[in-house]
């Protein structure tokens, strides 16, 4: 029964996950943090940035991973081909009308109204990862992080992947077990 939720669980965020990968991670974060309590906000968290510092797409790598978590080889092949799927379908279906609709109004209005929608997505979800760092952290901890991992992206011109590792890295040093 494990690897059916794992692939309905998935499969039902990646279909309505319309947008590719940002327009996913609330959905795979609902279903996987608040429905079935496979992971914590925190270890979502974790995950989340663990896979934005890696190539390829971020819906897999975290299907993959909590897949395989939660049931091992099979589980992460369900998570896996739910992942795929919804796309894979789409395009095969859908392909030969593209040229029929590309240029109507109605796709164009649709394509363009689903935007607003994953950026409110995006800032609950950063709204929630903030109060749990909150929680987590203390507020000193939180300050000082954003403030640098901000100067490193926007004045020194860091790569992402390398402030989300020295923000891991600080974490595992600093922050293991206590709160200041």
């Amino acid at each position: 029964m494990i690897y059916v939720e794992i692939f309905i669980a998935f499969f039902i965020a990646n279909l309505l996950g319309y947008g590719g990968g940002p327009a996913t991670i609330p959905l795979i974060q609902h279903e996987v943090v608040t429905k079935y309590e496979w992971m914590t906000m925190e270890e979502f968290g974790d995950l989340l940035a663990i896979a934005n510092a890696l190539p390829g797409p971020i819906a897999t790598k975290m299907g993959g991973f909590i897949g395989y978590e939660i049931g091992g080889v099979l589980g992460a092949s369900a998570a896996l081909m739910a992942t795929v799927a919804p796309s894979a379908v789409a395009v095969i279906i859908l392909f030969k009308f593209v040229n029929l609709f590309k240029n109507a109004l109605q796709v164009k209005f649709m394509t363009r109204s689903v935007q607003p929608v994953i950026a409110i997505l995006l800032a609950v979800l950063a709204y929630q990862f903030f109060l749990n760092s909150f929680e987590q952290s203390g507020i000193f901890q939180l300050l000082f992080l954003t403030a640098v991992s901000f100067l490193a992206l926007e004045k020194w011109k860091v790569h992402p992947a390398l402030v989300i590792l020295g923000a891991l890295c600080y974490g595992a040093v600093f922050l293991s077990g206590m709160v200041i």
